[in-house]
């Protein structure tokens, strides 16, 4: 009787646990067709060449999400405190194939506890400077990747995501949350090499939201810009492409800076609604130091600091419960390097979503961009919106409607 009296508890005790965890299943698809006015096909001799284009692309290009699937998990276990873990594999839905870069899990990949303070995790993952600023921009609200900054050169996009990481982010005390994280380099005898940590913090409450993150990351080449299967070591560009006689560039508003020491970020973001109107801001500052290290290759022959100053402002209007409209305003400013004259960028984003339930929504985004000046590859600055690849020319004009399914 004792042997019962003792085992009955326990096994609803076991039961109990097993009925408070949870796997969840769920994901996005994002499909759509897409215009550019003018597309790079090639380089030869040293000068751009494009064309127009049409191309049916998922969201991880030029899309409002790029499409995805994964697994969450809670386990509560006791006292306040529960397991949790993500599996987030990230691909391309016009031809199935993986996501950043052929990671299986490129999009997240984490473990970790959370308690009522907070939540620390280990792996792959966002960095707070991108938890707490993104949210602001006029990429996450109603433009998508084209709505980025030019390149996505400040990260507001979310283009590269942390590898080997610990991340604790708060709980929200009085609206108030912040996070902080570090990546491990993994170099035996430089604890400082390949190594990224970051800051972030963010308040919400009356209608009005505020964000701000820093992030800070050591021979960038290799630890943020190659931190996917696809990417080489430190003597590749892991940034862009010069371009060549048969291929188009790559990023090229900073893909000359791979042989930065450090590459810094950070950011200021505000957000304020009244009924159905909200308008935002955001300041970024993008700086790739040292230029001429050993982080990556330099065939310009950069030295000193390129710094990109970057103000948005956006407004999004819900007119109906269904049916979001939004544009913004982006002016992007690059200083000299080695007497360069450095490089602007302006760029206007119109867009629109229109909910057909809560898991389905049509969209269309509408992104016009024109640079002067010269660029990170030496050459007369090139318009580069985000996820469309670089045109031949300082003006492009980039147009996607799409369908966007979440499960």
């Amino acid at each position: 009787m004792k042997r019962w009296a003792l085992g009955l508890p326990l096994a609803c005790t076991c039961l109990l646990a097993h009925g408070q965890s949870s796997v969840t299943l769920y994901g996005v698809i994002d499909a759509g067709l897409q215009y550019a006015n003018n597309v790079q096909t090639a380089v030869p001799g040293g000068r751009p060449r494009g064309a127009s284009q049409f191309a049916l692309t998922d969201g991880n290009s030029t899309g409002l999400s790029g499409s995805r699937w994964g697994l969450r998990g809670v386990e509560d276990l006791g006292g306040g405190l529960k397991a949790v873990f993500v599996l987030e594999n990230g691909f391309n839905i016009n031809n199935g194939t993986l996501g950043q870069g052929g990671a299986e899990f490129g999009r997240q990949s984490y473990v970790g506890i959370s308690s009522p303070y907070g939540t620390a995790v280990a792996g792959r993952m966002y960095d707070p400077y991108v938890d707490f600023v993104q949210p602001f921009g006029a990429n996450a609200v109603f433009a998508g990747f084209p709505g980025s900054h030019p390149d996505d050169f400040d990260n507001l996009n979310n283009s590269g995501r942390i590898n080997n990481a610990i991340k604790f982010t708060t709980a929200k005390f009085g609206g108030v949350s912040a996070g902080v994280m570090y990546s491990l380099g993994g170099v035996a005898g430089n604890v400082t090499q390949n190594q990224i940590w970051g800051l972030g913090v963010g308040y919400e409450g009356s209608g009005l939201r505020l964000g701000a993150g820093y992030l800070n990351a050591r021979d960038p080449n290799v630890s943020f810009y190659g931190n996917t299967p696809n990417k080489g070591g430190a003597t590749a560009n892991n940034i862009g492409s010069f371009g060549s006689a048969m291929s188009p560039q790559s990023n090229p508003v900073f893909a000359g800076y791979a042989s930065a020491k450090t590459l810094q970020l950070a950011a200021l973001a505000a957000a304020y609604t009244v009924s159905s109107t909200t308008v935002g801001f955001v300041l970024t500052d993008t700086r790739f130091e040292n230029l001429g290290s050993s982080s990556g290759p330099n065939p310009v022959g950069y030295s000193g600091n390129a710094e990109f100053i970057s103000a948005e402002v956006n407004a999004s209007v819900r007119v109906t419960p269904w049916w979001l409209v939004g544009a913004a305003f982006d002016y992007t400013r690059r200083n000299s390097v080695n007497d360069d004259g450095g490089a602007r960028y302006l760029q206007i984003d119109l867009g629109t979503i229109y909910s057909l339930s809560k898991r389905t929504d049509l969209y269309a985004v509408l992104v016009a961009q024109h640079a002067t000046g010269i660029d990170s590859l030496h050459q007369s600055a090139v318009a580069n919106i985000s996820g469309f690849g670089p045109s031949s020319t300082d003006k492009q004009l980039g147009a996607r409607i799409g369908i966007r399914h979440k499960f």
